[in-house]
């Protein structure tokens, strides 16, 4: 397989290409322009919302998506008790979501004073069988087609987050995306609305919101809210492990990052395998391949899950594409596959308690997708 001589990217990644020296366009910067233009929009609507008094309009200053992960529960906690914002805690109940992170936002209600909105929508499930069961895509593929699962479930619940806050009048969304997320993430209201048309279509639209978008799509500028990115706007000061030990000390978050991961993480490693053979966090791996080869110093992730120095990125790939398969087609041995696994993680760093929960999850991926009504071979 043909890699990126810099950060490991295969040459078949989709939006990847790779010239005469075997680089590639992400590590020749060729993005860099719009990175920058997202950058500084997203410091300035941060800007705009810490210098905000209150909302004239609601009983909210801000809509906080709230999934019980270490990085909105540490936002949470920072807007409620340091800014003293008056937060909307909203979590729309993923159904794959992992226990641990339903724990996580149990916890946070009972420990800080903001006001919990929890909604449902079970038409989440049919868009993500759709999602996955589409026909094989064309190839080469554009920037993030191999995400696509992922980006579609976040963009069902982002609607309806904007949607409520849009009803309610509160004026700010915080989406607490960690800084690398900034490159699969849109920081329009309008743009959000408009790339999930584009994704299923007028009529996929209107099936899955009852018709509730058109009315985002032709409303004033200032009537929408504005989604607010802290981690992105302070990303030199993003450090995972700080923020855990952080929220631990407060008794604020007692899992791992590996153990808040959705239930269909390995049905999306599935997917990116099978459609562009590259692992489901290969962007992210990539890039802190990257971030070490230009700064021999570099020692933190920007990303929730470390990528160590001393882990074979491309090794590691292998090894997890090969149990993947193997796992969806019903071979191999169990108990293998499980010490496998294991140890693969455990080099992401997981302690072997979170290890063998994410990989507990690998190994019931066809029973998850029997249920959910996913094809896999």
């Amino acid at each position: 397989m043909v890699r990126c001589t810099v950060c490991l990217l295969n040459a078949g990644h989709p939006g990847v290409s790779l010239d005469d020296a075997g680089v590639c366009n992400l590590c020749r910067l060729d993005v860099a322009v719009e990175l920058f233009e997202n950058f500084t929009y997203v410091s300035k609507v941060y800007e705009e919302f810490t210098n905000s008094g209150s909302n004239q309009h609601g009983d909210h200053d801000c809509l906080l998506m709230y999934s019980g992960g270490k990085d909105s529960t540490y936002m949470l906690d920072k807007f409620v008790n340091e800014h003293r914002k008056r937060v909307l805690s909203y979590t729309f109940d993923v159904p794959f979501e992992s226990t641990h992170a339903a724990a996580n936002i149990a916890l946070a209600r009972e420990r800080i004073p903001a006001t919990f909105v929890i909604e449902q929508d079970e038409r989440i499930k049919d868009m993500m069988r759709e999602v996955f069961n589409r026909p094989a895509p064309a190839q080469p593929g554009n920037y993030l087609d191999e995400k696509l699962p992922c980006v579609s479930c976040r963009s069902f619940f982002v609607i309806r987050a904007i949607l409520y806050a849009w009803r309610h009048k509160i004026p700010y969304i915080i989406l607490c995306a960690d800084p690398q997320q900034i490159l699969t993430m849109e920081s329009n209201v309008r743009k959000i609305v408009k790339s999930f048309y584009q994704t299923f279509g007028r009529t996929g639209a209107a099936e899955y919101f009852q018709g509730e978008l058109e009315p985002l799509l032709f409303a004033q500028e200032s009537e929408l809210p504005k989604i607010v990115f802290p981690f992105v706007a302070m990303r030199d000061e993003y450090d995972p492990d700080r923020i855990v030990a952080e929220l631990k000390e407060k008794d604020l978050y007692r899992s791992s990052p590996f153990e808040t991961h959705c239930t269909l993480f390995p049905l999306l490693n599935y997917y990116s395998f099978k459609n562009w053979d590259c692992m489901f966090y290969k962007l992210n791996a990539s890039s802190y391949v990257r971030a070490v080869s230009r700064n021999k110093d570099y020692d933190r992730s920007t990303y929730s899950v470390r990528f160590p120095r001393s882990v074979n990125i491309a090794e590691l790939e292998d090894r997890l594409r090969s149990i993947v398969f193997e796992i969806a087609a019903g071979a191999g041995d169990r108990p293998t596959q499980e010490e496998a696994l294991i140890d693969l993680f455990g080099q992401l760093g997981a302690t072997e308690d979170a290890a063998r929960y994410v990989v507990h999850g690998f190994l019931d991926m066809p029973n998850v997708a029997a249920a959910m009504g996913i094809r896999i071979d």
